[in-house]
């Protein structure tokens, strides 16, 4: 099948978008599942639990990666991969042997070094860098509270403790600038399942504002973003991705808006709140609760959340999903099954039976989750299509063949428009298909 050819960024422009300072703006027509642009990152770095199963420097997934013969902890898919990698890998190669296993940044601060280093190497602008410069990304410096200071200045200890021996480093001001900078504009990368691989910088991409009814979907082939339409986009119309998950309520998403990116966002959704009586929606009860009760619920809802959260890097898989079933169990007397709290925390429980291998637990969770998934996000959403995904491969590994034959086949349908018909993640699962 041919690639589609990337577009260069032609059909759009930079523009001042009005209350949201800069913007992307279609010049043309785009059609749903169109690729508008893509953009390769300014530089990347792979998650350290994915090492060994992805190439560190194309984070391509395959079988037989070669590693470094230094520091034997980062896999490459050749010799190729390995040079194109080593001005930035050798920035850690032989810290990790020094360290050992005290060698531990964070991923922020690996890959504000890199940024570091490709701005001494390549100073001047980028193939990433087409339409948003990464030296003109919005720090929102001055709406830092004492607490977001001081794990900037976290950050720059362990960027001095673990890079030193490497770097040229700027003043201090000039390093919280840049923390702050990364931490506004910098990507995650997932894989198809929504799992997490590592973290890049995309300028190109950064430049799009957010809208809560977003027009565009960013997916990764490997170390590359694609932007699509899952709307149809008109000349004249402003591009808008997600920042968020959208699975939530509108206070909660603002709440998360105004943490991390520092605005209130005035989309359609946002003010009209169609949604928000779906996703909070409480049982029908022939004694139905108060406001208070609700409210209550509500609040004891966004603390579990952040508790489970909290408790994900301590407790065991027992003792979450422990967590999951008590809240849920407590939830469930004032919410329905679709109410987005649950969901949420169905998800997690989900992802507890996975880790431990209970096919059927996860199974009997995503069979629960789905329905309301897709009710709940825009169409061509990612969610929904990794929860088809996984309901598809349960069902396989339980043997109902015809149940994931069909819920496969759904993720399929939302990943061509989402990632193109061309995506290596949707050639795999075709395969998969034809295996059983």
């Amino acid at each position: 099948m041919r690639s589609e050819a990337a577009p260069q960024p032609g059909g759009l422009e930079r523009f001042a978008s009005p209350g949201k300072g800069r913007g992307l703006r279609a010049l043309r027509r785009y059609a749903v599942g169109e690729l508008l642009f893509s953009c390769p990152a300014y530089t990347a770095v792979l998650t350290v639990s994915e090492r060994g199963g992805h190439c560190d420097g194309c984070f391509a997934r395959k079988e037989g990666l070669s590693k470094c013969g230094r520091c034997k902890q980062a896999f490459y898919c050749n010799v190729e991969c390995q040079k194109e990698d080593w001005p930035m890998h050798k920035l850690e190669c032989s810290a990790m042997c020094a360290f050992g296993q005290n060698w531990n940044p964070s991923e922020t601060v690996r890959l504000t070094a890199r940024i570091l280093a490709k701005q001494k190497i390549h100073p001047e602008r980028t193939q990433s860098e087409k339409l948003l410069a990464v030296k003109e990304f919005e720090s929102h410096l001055d709406k830092l509270d004492n607490e977001k200071r001081e794990l900037i200045q976290n950050d720059i200890a362990a960027l001095h403790h673990f890079y030193s021996k490497h770097m040229e480093y700027p003043d201090n001001a000039a390093l919280v600038v840049l923390f702050a900078q990364v931490n506004c504009n910098g990507f995650t990368i997932e894989d198809e399942e929504l799992s997490h691989l590592g973290s890049a910088i995309f300028p190109d991409v950064a430049l799009m504002n957010h809208s809560c009814c977003p027009n565009v979907i960013v997916t990764y082939k490997g170390t590359l973003a694609e932007v699509r339409a899952v709307k149809e986009i008109e000349p004249g119309e402003e591009v808008f991705t997600s920042y968020i998950d959208l699975l939530y309520p509108t206070e909660d998403r603002n709440d998360r808006l105004r943490d991390s990116y520092f605005f209130t966002c005035d989309c359609r959704e946002c003010t009209m709140k169609e949604k928000d009586k779906e996703k909070l929606k409480i049982r029908k009860l022939n004694d139905p609760p108060s406001a208070e009760a609700v409210r209550d619920m509500i609040k004891y809802a966004r603390n579990v959340i952040e508790e489970f959260r909290r408790a994900k890097h301590y407790k065991s898989p027992s003792e979450l999903l422990e967590i999951c079933e008590l809240s849920l169990d407590k939830m469930g007397a004032v919410f329905e099954d679709s109410n987005v709290y649950m969901l949420h925390m169905m998800y997690q429980a989900m992802g507890v039976c996975l880790y431990v291998q209970d096919w059927e637990g996860a199974l009997r969770y995503g069979q629960k989750i789905i329905r309301p998934y897709s009710k709940h996000y825009p169409s061509y959403s990612l969610n929904v299509a990794s929860m088809w995904l996984k309901l598809g491969r349960l069902y396989m590994a339980l043997e109902n063949r015809p149940a994931g034959d069909k819920a496969l086949k759904k993720a399929i349908a939302i990943m061509e428009v989402a990632h193109g018909k061309d995506h290596p993640y949707i050639s795999e699962i075709k395969k998969e298909l034809e295996d059983h």
